[in-house]
């Protein structure tokens, strides 16, 4: 981690409910690491495909038409990075059971598999959809 930095840091960005938001999300994300010197246990690439997965979850199925989603980054002084997304839609969020052949489906169970903790909060309207990553250094 840089030492040159007040912590905690915090990033925020807006994006349209539009297919190119994700990979504008995952660029956004990078600047910010590569700007904190956040290094991760799961590594910089574990964090991006965690933001591409909650952004295009928000796409999907948490942004209605003509709105957006928010994506809050923040790195803690505790050694921890927490990424939010913040939608304004209803819905459950929770990891699906799917068949073994399912093409669709798994961007949770990514999430749960590469981030030291994710979870689900209220917002009002809609929800934020986070996961959490140690921080090494």
């Amino acid at each position: 981690m840089n030492d040159e930095l007040q912590l905690p840091c915090f990033r925020e960005a807006f994006y349209r409910r539009e297919a190119r938001s994700v990979p504008a999300a995952r660029k956004f994300t990078a600047q910010a690491l590569a700007e904190w010197g956040a290094d991760t246990a799961a590594g910089a690439d574990a964090v991006l495909l965690c933001v591409s997965e909650l952004a295009t979850n928000a796409l999907l199925h948490g942004v209605p038409p003509g709105r957006g989603f928010r994506l809050h980054l923040y790195l803690e002084r505790e050694g921890l990075l927490r990424v939010e997304m913040h939608d304004s839609g209803g819905g459950t969020v929770r990891t699906p059971e799917l068949a073994p052949n399912a093409e669709t489906g798994r961007g949770l169970l990514l999430v749960a598999a590469l981030a030291d903790k994710w979870g689900v909060g209220e917002r009002d309207p809609g929800k934020v959809v986070w996961c959490e990553f140690a921080v090494r250094g």
